[in-house]
């Protein structure tokens, strides 16, 4: 087996590649060793004392170290806990199965939504799910739709996106910009 990394838009996270599927529905991130717990695979690179967060997606684990961490002695140790992970084909979460499940739930709303809103939640969540969901998993992240309110769209950036320095450029100039020209009733993205 061999496991792929590639870079992200966030210097501090690295996207791991196993050439296998990660989570066959969904994403969950463990942002605490805490949350780690309900996996042995996110428990263990939390072990390793120098990461802050663990995203599983698709097909790649996103990884992001704590401040001051040194990537050249880091990235061998996860590539040797994904490994083994993967080659023994351990179980992703302990004491059953995780798939499909996403942390905080994507349909967690942060404000309450109309009814009379319900033709354009739908076109943002089209918009999400096909262009930019796609995009922000290439960099090793996960985006979750938060609701829809008086023109503002509220998101979760997850995975290596959550603290990235670009961050707040992707939402205001990528994501705002994109909704915006295909929904216009939208007129701002707000991070949630």
């Amino acid at each position: 087996m061999f496991i792929e990394t590639e870079t992200t838009p966030n210097p501090a996270a690295l996207k791991f590649l196993p050439g296998t599927p990660v989570m066959p529905a969904g994403s969950r991130e463990f942002a605490t060793p805490e949350a780690a717990e309900a996996s042995p695979l996110a428990q263990a690179i939390f072990d390793t004392g120098e990461v802050v967060n663990v995203f599983f997606g698709a097909d790649f684990v996103s990884v992001t170290a704590a401040p001051g961490a040194d990537w050249s002695a880091l990235k061998p140790q996860i590539i040797a806990i994904l490994l083994d992970h993967f080659v023994s084909e351990a179980p992703l979460f302990a004491g059953g199965s995780g798939n499909g499940i996403a942390v905080p739930p994507e349909d967690e709303a942060v404000v309450e939504e109309r009814p009379e809103d319900a033709e354009v939640i739908a076109a943002i969540n089209e918009l999400l799910e096909t262009r930019v969901r796609p995009a922000v998993a290439g960099d090793g992240g996960d985006i979750a739709y938060r609701g829809f309110r008086d023109g503002v769209v509220y998101l979760t950036l997850q995975g290596s996106c959550s603290g990235c320095p670009s961050s707040t450029a992707t939402l205001k100039h990528g994501i705002e910009g994109l909704l915006k020209h295909y929904v216009p009733e939208v007129t701002e993205v707000r991070a949630a």
